[in-house]
């Protein structure tokens, strides 16, 4: 199912609904990021908002982006404050709506709808500080080869977002090609614990080699 689309059909029960990958993701957010300080933060793929109130208590300012409408009506509905702008953007086409440095750049569970991860990070490249930071949270794709992918359900059945396989390797490449250091690496795992497929995978760059 075509991303967007999707995104602004899941956006009614996104924040409601079962969604362990959603909640994990938050966790590894926020475990990773606890002790990086930062003030002004790029959010890439904000959603509803469910890392946007967190980001918040840390950074001064927020450039919060999605390519879903109807999930930043929802985010906009949560969060009122004049440290965060809410843009729509489709992070294929030029970012035109950055025109400052970011000491942070997030990606969370955005990345598996890019096929090819190079432009992207030769974008956020561009724009980061000096010592930025750059955290990726996505399905894990141990998860993705076992066949889970960004999925809900509707009146008409279950809907299937489009996604693409990305190894552990292919996140670091991407990245070390553009000049960003590998500074932290780390598996989420449901309740059941590290005898299980993990769930979670995220990762933190910072610039420079």
């Amino acid at each position: 199912m075509n991303v967007q689309k999707a995104y602004d059909s899941w956006s009614a029960q996104y924040d409601t609904n079962l969604n362990k990958t959603r909640d994990l993701e938050a966790l590894a957010l926020q475990e990773t990021l606890t002790g990086i300080e930062f003030e002004n933060c790029l959010e890439i793929g904000c959603g509803t908002g469910k890392n946007t109130a967190w980001l918040l208590t840390k950074a001064k300012k927020i450039t919060a982006v999605d390519l879903s409408t109807e999930m930043l009506a929802k985010a906009k509905e949560k969060i009122n404050s004049d440290k965060v702008n809410f843009i729509q953007a489709d992070i294929l086409k030029d970012w035109d709506f950055v025109n400052i440095k970011y000491d942070l750049t997030t990606f969370s569970l955005v990345l598996e709808h890019i096929e090819n991860l190079e432009p992207v990070f030769e974008k956020v490249s561009k724009l980061i500080s000096g010592s930025g930071h750059v955290y990726i949270g996505e399905l894990h794709p141990f998860k993705q080869y076992t066949g889970s992918k960004a999925r809900f359900t509707t009146e008409e059945g279950e809907q299937v977002v489009t996604c693409f396989h990305h190894h552990i390797s292919d996140f670091t490449k991407a990245a070390k090609k553009y000049g960003f250091t590998l500074m932290h690496i780390n598996e989420y795992f449901d309740e059941a614990g590290r005898n299980t497929i993990p769930r979670i995978l995220s990762i933190l760059f910072k610039a420079g080699n």
